[in-house]
C-alpha cells in the first residue's frame, strides 16, 4: 500500500486540519472536534436555516467541500468509513444554528442515521429546532424492508445544492425539509468501479477484479455491486446505467439534471468521455436534460470507478442548481 499520509490513526485530523488552513478565510474548526463550519461575513450575519451535514472520510470532496454560501453551513468528519460521533454533530448543529432552525441532510447508513438522530435529540433538550432528511439515492440495492435500504450516495451533493440554495432565499424549516424529502424521491444513482479502494487501516483493495472484468453497483464503503462482468466500453456502460436509471422513473417527461462522478482515481478524461456517452444516450431517447454536472463529488478513497445520478427537476429546482454558491468544491 502506497499513501501519503503520517500514520493510519492520524488521517482524519491532519486532514481536516489541511482542509481548514487552507480554507482559513471561509471556514474555522469547531474546537476539539472534526467538524467545521462557515465563516464568510454573510453567514455571521444571516438569519436563515443552517443546514449541516457529514459523514466517513474518504469521500472528499463531500462533505468538507461543500460548506459555503448557498450549501452547508456546517460538516462532521468521520474517521474512514465511519459515521462522526454525536457530540461532534451536536457542536456542529449549535455552530450552524442562526435562529431559524436546522436542516440535517444525512446518508442512509446505520451508523450516520443512528448518531445524527442522538445529535438531534441532543440538540432538542437545550430547545434547538432541528429536522433530519435521509438520502438514499442508489438504486442498485434493493430496499426490501429487510435491511437498511438503499444507500446515500453521490446524488447527497444535488440534495445538499438544492436545499442551500432555498435556504440561502429564505425558506423556513419545514418547507426546507419537504423539499428535500421531494429531491430525494427524484435522485437515483449507480456506480460501476474498474478497481476497488484500498481502505489505509486495512492495506489492500476491499474486493478483487480481473484485469477485464468490472463491477455495476458498487458502494462508496467499497460494498461490492449487484453484477461482476466483463469490461467493455464507456458507451456500454453508459447505456446500462441509463437504461437502469430511466426505468426507475417510469417516464421521460419533465426535465432532469445529470452528474457523473469519478469515484477517486478516475481521470477527468474518462468521466468527460463517459458524460458524452450518457449524455448522447439520453438525448437518443428523448429525455430532456436541463443540468449536466462533472467531476469528484463523492469519492471512495482511489476507487477506479464512476457513478450516474439522475434527477429529475421539479417547480424551481434548475434555479437552485444554478444559483451562486462560493461552496469549496462546487
Amino acid at each position: 500500500m502506497k499513501k501519503i499520509i503520517n500514520r493510519v490513526d492520524s488521517i482524519t485530523e491532519e486532514m481536516v486540519g489541511g482542509f481548514v488552513k487552507t480554507n482559513s478565510d471561509r471556514v474555522k474548526r469547531i474546537p476539539d472536534t472534526c467538524a467545521v463550519v462557515r465563516t464568510d461575513k454573510e453567514f455571521a450575519n444571516s438569519a436563515h436555516v443552517g443546514i449541516v451535514s457529514g459523514g466517513g472520510s474518504g469521500h472528499e470532496p463531500l462533505h468538507l467541500g461543500f460548506i459555503g454560501e448557498g450549501m452547508l453551513s456546517a460538516a462532521v468528519a468521520g474517521q474512514v468509513n465511519t459515521s462522526p460521533t454525536p457530540d461532534q454533530i451536536y457542536e456542529a448543529i449549535k455552530a450552524a444554528d442562526k435562529g431559524q432552525g436546522v436542516l440535517l441532510i444525512v446518508k442512509n447508513y446505520a451508523g450516520d442515521v443512528m448518531n445524527f438522530e442522538i445529535a438531534q435529540e441532543l440538540a432538542y433538550f437545550d430547545d434547538y429546532r432541528v429536522k433530519t432528511i435521509v438520502v438514499d439515492d442508489d438504486i442498485s440495492v434493493e430496499d426490501d424492508g429487510e435491511n437498511q435500504g438503499r444507500r446515500g450516495v453521490a446524488g447527497t451533493v444535488l440534495v445538499e445544492k438544492i436545499c442551500g440554495a432555498a435556504a440561502q432565499n429564505g425558506m423556513d424549516l419545514d418547507s426546507l425539509a419537504k423539499l428535500g424529502q421531494e429531491v430525494i424521491d427524484s435522485t437515483k444513482t449507480i456506480g460501476l468501479a474498474l478497481s476497488a479502494a484500498t481502505v489505509p487501516a486495512i492495506g489492500h483493495p476491499g474486493f478483487e477484479l480481473k484485469d477485464d472484468e468490472m463491477e455495476y453497483g458498487v458502494g462508496i464503503h467499497n460494498e461490492r455491486g449487484y453484477a461482476t462482468k466483463k469490461l467493455v466500453s464507456s458507451e456500454k456502460m453508459a447505456t446500462d446505467l441509463v437504461d437502469k436509471i430511466i426505468a426507475e422513473f417510469g417516464s421521460k417527461s419533465g426535465e432532469y439534471a445529470v452528474l457523473v462522478n469519478g469515484l477517486g482515481a478516475t481521470p477527468l478524461m474518462e468521466q468527460y468521455i463517459f458524460a458524452n456517452d450518457v449524455l448522447n444516450k439520453l438525448s437518443a431517447k428523448k429525455v430532456n436534460i436541463t443540468f449536466a454536472k462533472v467531476g469528484n463529488f463523492v469519492t471512495s478513497i482511489d476507487m477506479h470507478g464512476i457513478s450516474l445520478t439522475i434527477t429529475k427537476l421539479s417547480n424551481n429546482w434548475k434555479e437552485y442548481l444554478n444559483q451562486g454558491t462560493k461552496a469549496i468544491a462546487w
